[in-house]
């Protein structure tokens, strides 16, 4: 059997080799391999049940990437929702969501499963659109540019999945494997451009998940490069986190500034993990950041007039009612020791999936050690 990629690490991710059952290999010229948390390398069960019929992917979207904004009209806060926009926004985004939702099933199928053919057909989708290119216009607009990095790090997180196993899913479809990861990287390198080009001063969880699809996409295709600017990403997120651990590029969503505390947390501890797993601590960056902000975080979801007071607004509970909002509590828990209350409310929302993040957290993370 061909040994794991997974196995190729440094001293320095020592950790992440005890925890993958692996053995350190020589460094070479151009550095270690980049490789994936010790979860992504879980073989899929046995096959097991009726394969399911293939459906047809959603058609490859290569057009322009001009969408409306669901907070269109609204004032410099957006957090005023504009019906009419949402719906047209639902509308014209709703090929690339059906990719999105259609492959993480299938992935998560697959390692519930084990059904070889749910990769196949997790795999023929993503060449379809690999194919034809999609999702490269470089006409856009801030909206167009949001959609192709979720769109990114959804696909990339799931195909991390499939790429890493143990049970080596893609040898089956070399050919395919090649065509999609040449497509991602055109897709990482046009997200760089995207928010290279968006001015620093205004970075905000925009930001924070492209790092997160960069980030998927460099590990994907051992890219440096790609897993340097994920990281620079990271690092100016950390570096925005106030003393007392609020991110004020989210505080001034006024009523939804909860919400999107709770919204930008996942992809930067998506970003720490994978760091993390290659031998780069970030977890103390700017004096312990993170530890502040999701501190902060817990309490305003516990007791959101926290924000209310900070805000000068009451706030909105949009999404919170959704447990996959809260998948950001297993990497948190595996990079940090958890509260014994934290612990507690992370397993009793368990299991946590959000397919942005790549499907099933809590398979992904659990058994790893803080």
């Amino acid at each position: 059997m061909r040994t794991p990629r997974g196995c190729r690490l440094l001293a320095a991710t020592v950790l992440s080799a005890l925890l993958a059952g692996c053995s350190p290999a020589p460094e070479s010229a151009a550095g270690p391999a980049l490789v994936a948390p010790s979860g992504y390398y879980r073989a899929a069960p046995a096959a097991q049940g009726k394969p399911r019929e293939c459906e047809a992917p959603p058609p490859a979207y290569t057009g322009a990437l001009d969408f409306p904004s669901k907070y269109e009209g609204s004032d410099k806060a957006r957090d005023k929702l504009n019906p009419a926009a949402e719906r047209r926004y639902l509308k014209l985004t709703g090929d690339m969501r059906e990719m999105e939702k259609g492959v993480n099933v299938m992935v998560g199928r697959y390692f519930k499963y084990g059904r070889p053919q749910e990769v196949a057909c997790a795999m023929s989708w993503l060449a379809s659109w690999a194919e034809a290119n999609a999702l490269l216009s470089e006409e856009h607009n801030h909206t167009g540019m949001s959609v192709r990095k979720w769109t990114l790090g959804s696909l990339a997180g799931a195909y991390l999945r499939l790429k890493f196993s143990a049970s080596q899913p893609l040898a089956a479809h070399a050919e395919q494997a090649q065509q999609v990861e040449r497509w991602l990287g055109l897709l990482a390198d046009r997200v760089v451009a995207d928010w290279n080009a968006y001015p620093k001063e205004r970075s905000n969880n925009h930001n924070y998940w492209a790092a997160w699809s960069v980030m998927a996409s460099a590990v994907i295709l051992d890219r440096r490069d790609l897993f340097d600017w994920a990281v620079g990403q990271y690092r100016h997120g950390m570096a925005q986190v106030t003393a007392d651990g609020y991110l004020p590029r989210e505080l001034v969503r006024e009523t939804r500034a909860l919400s999107y505390h709770n919204y930008s947390i996942g992809p930067l501890l998506m970003v720490s993990a994978f760091a993390q797993a290659n031998g780069l601590d970030l977890r103390e960056e700017n004096d312990g950041a993170m530890r502040r902000l999701a501190r902060t975080l817990e309490a305003g979801l516990h007791d959101p007039k926290l924000f209310q007071e900070k805000t000068g607004y009451p706030q909105e509970a949009v999404g919170l009612q959704q447990k996959s909002r809260f998948a950001w509590l297993e990497p948190y828990c595996v990079l940090y020791p958890c509260s014994q209350s934290t612990d507690a409310w992370r397993r009793s929302l368990e299991p946590l999936s959000n397919y942005r993040l790549g499907g099933d957290m809590t398979q992904l993370f659990s058994g790893q050690l803080p």
